[in-house]
């Protein structure tokens, strides 16, 4: 009989039957308020009606119009709609299926583009797992250990992770400007560097937001070198952080945009954009893929974008967000295992620090299965393991926030408690 990897870990031992709004059900029917949001792509909810009935039209109508093949009016529509919420003049798309593979597309578009063949990341991001996106993480060894060697041509620079430097804010951001010059002085000239990518919020490396200061050096930087600022909003745009894109507050304009997780509420679609005069580019063959594209995913990204802005959800996010961080620094406040709690909007995490002020991994994952056990969907994250991170989907409200900020205090004195 088959059975799944055993390298498969599950966070928590729910088996899900059912899925409604904020809320997971298993088999028992006993509910979970899940504020992992499917490592936040659920962003409207889990089965939205909206959502579904676009997909169930589409279902019967077209599944899969491979469109580099043919067109498909999902796809086009989906293609304009995007240009109302992407940053002005980042005009030109394609399509892809996961965050990995637009991280790969994104890599090879900016090494064409530039003629350049480096590129420089920074400590603790996370870009995915596949070949060349492994070799851009550095969230965790797990995720390039064993496959070795990498690609070649990656540089990492420090990140600006203040409450990890002992610093300031305006310390940490100076030190990390200062370490990256570093870096093209010493392992990647300028003008051998084809992009340089970051999370707004980096998030296997435990929910950080990058400092708008930081965005703004980078952007000059980029500016001054002729190398592309690539922003990874795999995870932080379409509302996650209380603004539509991640870096958004930065008044930062990146050279490449890529999306994926919240954009079509579960179902597989990533895109990558950038300015015509970049992805033009690109050489011929270098952009496609059998399922990029798909009509209903695409479908179901429009019915996305439709209840994200007609029921105001990044507004949701930033009120939320503001609701659900005042109470965990509440918890935080009452256990002092818990050193920092930080991020943007739906997308905040609990760092455990020992009392010598190492990462404290064992209680944060005591916090989280505990946390599990009273009905509450959480995840770890973190070099260390010691992050409980927080994403409930946009359209999670004030009861359902105050109760999970209930459950975490809960779940946070019994994993003290031992």
């Amino acid at each position: 009989m088959a059975e799944l990897s055993p390298i498969l870990k599950q966070a928590t031992q729910v088996v899900a039957a059912r899925g409604e709004g904020a809320y997971i059900y298993d088999e028992d029917d006993r509910r979970y308020l899940d504020f992992t949001a499917g490592i936040g792509v659920t962003s409207t909810g889990h089965c939205h009606p909206r959502v579904v009935a676009a997909a169930q039209e589409q279902v019967a109508t077209l599944i899969h119009g491979q469109y580099t093949t043919v067109m498909h009016r999902p796809l086009l529509r989906l293609t304009e709609r995007l240009g109302d919420v992407l940053p002005a003049g980042l005009d030109r798309l394609f399509y892809v299926n996961s965050g990995s593979e637009a991280v790969e597309a994104a890599l090879r578009l900016a090494r064409q583009a530039t003629g350049r063949q480096n590129v420089l990341v920074f400590q603790g991001s996370f870009h995915g797992r596949t070949m060349g996106a492994a070799s851009l993480t550095t969230s965790g060894v797990k995720i390039r250990a064993g496959i070795g060697p990498l690609m070649p041509g990656v540089a990492v620079s420090p990140f600006p992770y203040a409450y990890r430097l002992g610093m300031s804010e305006a310390d940490a951001v100076a030190y990390a400007l200062r370490e990256l010059d570093y870096q093209f002085a010493t392992v990647t000239s300028p003008k051998d560097t084809a992009a340089v990518f970051v999370e707004p919020v980096l998030g296997e490396g435990g929910y950080v937001p990058v400092p708008d200061a930081f965005l703004q050096g980078l952007r000059e930087r980029a500016d001054q070198h002729g190398f592309l600022l690539v922003a990874d909003e795999v995870q932080t745009g379409f509302g996650r952080t209380g603004t539509f894109w991640g870096h958004e507050p930065s008044g930062v304009r990146p050279d490449v945009v890529i999306t994926a997780k919240g954009l079509a509420s579960g179902f597989p679609l990533s895109a990558v954009a950038a300015p015509a005069a970049v992805m033009e580019k690109a050489w011929p063959g270098s952009q496609g893929g059998t399922y990029g594209g798909n009509a209903v995913s695409c479908a179901a990204a429009l019915a996305t974008l439709d209840v994200i802005q007609e029921e105001g959800l990044v507004e949701n996010a930033a009120r939320m967000g503001e609701r659900l961080r005042l109470g965990l620094e509440k918890v935080a406040e009452a256990n002092q295992v818990i050193g920092d709690v930080r991020g943007r909007g739906l997308m905040l995490g609990n760092e455990f620090t020992a009392a010598d002020g190492t990462p404290d991994g064992a209680t944060a994952v005591r916090a989280q299965q505990a946390a599990a056990r009273n009905g509450l969907l959480l995840l770890t994250c973190g070099p260390e393991g010691n992050v409980v991170r927080m994403i409930p989907p946009l359209i999670v409200n004030g009861e359902q926030v105050d109760n999970a900020v209930s459950l975490w205090a809960a779940s946070v004195e019994e994993a003290v408690a031992g």
